[in-house]
């Protein structure tokens, strides 16, 4: 009988399920949407119950692909910063998911920032002081729990680790506890400070464990049987960083999607300055890999939102339309909630700029499809200016960066050659090679470094980008606030 990892990817729009053989094949796929709830302006939240049945939909749907296949060990890769509450004894949801896109605590950050906290917060978790992280969320959900109610808090990893094992187990792991805001990254354990700073009570808080290791067992999960060991969890970023074989100091990884994730990996802890995190990449037998990274808030999702208002078929014909311009034409900055990484500007407003007579439908695509290579640019200047190694080999995945022209324009604004990985489970995969380490599948990283991933090298043109980046730098100062200045140089 043939063996495979059953590896869930719970995402902010979908959550998909693959089975990976020892070989790291994907033998089948399944997926189920989420759906996301906008109660009032700025705030973004998902429903605890959905999310759980859409992963068991999507596993329901990859199993009827290969029912023959034997579940070796589950492995769960999952969007990160959003969090949720539920009853510690009857696993009953006592509040929605609210998700790292959500800006509900924004008050509550720029009270904590203007008390002079930020300083301190940065140096123990290498995060900044902003309403994407769950620490203010977190206490904004505990304080709506009902009186008399024992309240579980945790990240997605562990509310579906919760779902998987019946309740048995409340646990996350290393690289979502370091995205929590409340975990000491340096002493690796929950921070009694940083408890106390958010108000919230380090015993509702999950059990960390390594990335790769024991998080219990199913037991009652609809279409499983019980007994199946749950070997992994991770953070979806830190997944697809571990998923390519990014091992060495200085590789990295970008993952477009509604936002984008950039990240590259370090060979010792160091703190970050202002516009990049620290995060802890994976945890493996006790010892943590740490990388620097970089969140944008809005990269793809600006493709669509054009697409639609230029009243083009598809987000194809948008960037076709794009590679007709020439670079710079114009500045568009896809600030709709803010700026993430490296400028983290909350109050920053998406805007157009340099629109003349002579600007054409043309030069309007080019600019919204720039701003994602420009924001990538950003970050990575701003790692590799705090980085004691080079940038090493540098993936891409997510379904954007199978957009051929998309990757050239972040080549070219980069100097720096991609790798076009096609693998748009990245996540899953590599959340399913942390499982197979720890059920012996695999038994090192050099073994999993050596498994087959299929690929094309997008190298940059060599033009001169001096231009282009001028007009985007200036685009940003515009969306900023007033004597804002931009924090990428």
């Amino acid at each position: 009988m043939t063996s495979a990892i059953l590896a869930i990817d719970q995402g902010t729009t979908n959550s998909k399920a693959v089975l990976v053989s020892a070989e790291g094949a994907i033998l089948a796929r399944g997926s189920s949407p989420v759906g996301i709830e906008h109660p009032r302006p700025g705030w973004v939240e998902q429903s605890p119950t959905r999310l759980r049945d859409s992963v068991l939909e999507a596993v329901a749907a990859c199993r009827a692909e290969a029912p023959e296949v034997e579940i070796l060990g589950i492995a769960i890769s999952n969007q990160r910063e959003s969090v949720t509450v539920w009853d510690a004894t009857t696993g009953e949801p006592l509040g929605p998911v609210v998700s790292w896109q959500c800006r509900r605590t924004a008050p509550d950050c720029a009270a904590l920032n203007e008390a002079g906290h930020a300083e301190r917060v940065s140096a123990l978790t290498g995060l900044p002081i902003d309403p994407m992280f769950p620490g203010p969320k977190m206490k904004w959900l505990l304080d709506r729990v009902p009186p008399g109610r024992e309240a579980r808090l945790g990240t997605i990893d562990s509310w579906l680790i919760h779902c998987f094992t019946g309740g048995a187990v409340h646990a996350c792991d290393a690289s979502n506890a370091a995205r929590s805001q409340l975990f000491d990254i340096g002493a690796h354990c929950w921070s009694e400070e940083l408890g106390a700073l958010f108000g919230v009570p380090l015993a509702c808080l999950p059990d960390v464990r390594d990335s790769s290791g024991d998080f219990g067992a199913t037991r009652g999960v609809p279409g499983l049987p019980d007994g199946i060991p749950v070997r992994s969890a991770i953070g979806d970023s830190h997944a697809a960083l571990f998923g390519h074989g990014a091992f060495r100091p200085g590789d990295g990884k970008v993952t477009f999607g509604t936002g984008s994730s950039i990240m590259t990996t370090l060979p010792e802890f160091i703190a970050p300055e202002r516009g990049i995190t620290t995060t802890i990449a994976w945890r493996l037998g006790g010892r943590t890999t740490y990388a620097f990274e970089g969140n944008i808030l809005v990269s793809a999702a600006s493709l669509p939102w054009m697409t639609e208002i230029l009243g083009l078929p598809d987000v194809q014909a948008l960037t076709d339309l794009a590679a007709t311009a020439e670079p710079g034409s114009a500045g568009f900055v896809p600030a709709f909630v803010g700026l993430g990484a490296p400028y983290w500007e909350s109050d920053a407003r998406a805007l157009f700029s340099g629109i003349t007579f002579n600007t054409t439908r043309a030069d309007l695509a080019r600019a919204v499809t720039d701003s994602i290579a420009f924001q990538v640019h950003d970050v990575v200047a701003a790692m590799s200016a705090q980085s004691p190694v080079p940038l090493g080999a540098l993936y891409v995945d997510g379904g954007p960066s199978q957009n051929g022209f998309l990757m050239r324009c972040v080549a070219d604004v980069l100097g720096h050659a991609l790798t076009q990985r096609d693998a748009p489970e990245a996540s899953a995969l590599g959340a399913a090679y942390l499982a197979g380490l720890s059920l012996g599948v695999w038994p090192d990283l050099d073994a999993i470094a050596a498994l087959p991933r299929s690929g094309k090298t997008v190298s940059p043109a060599g033009g001169d980008m001096s231009r282009p980046l001028a007009v985007w730098r200036d685009a940003v100062a515009r969306s900023t606030r007033p004597g804002a200045a931009c924090r990428s140089e």
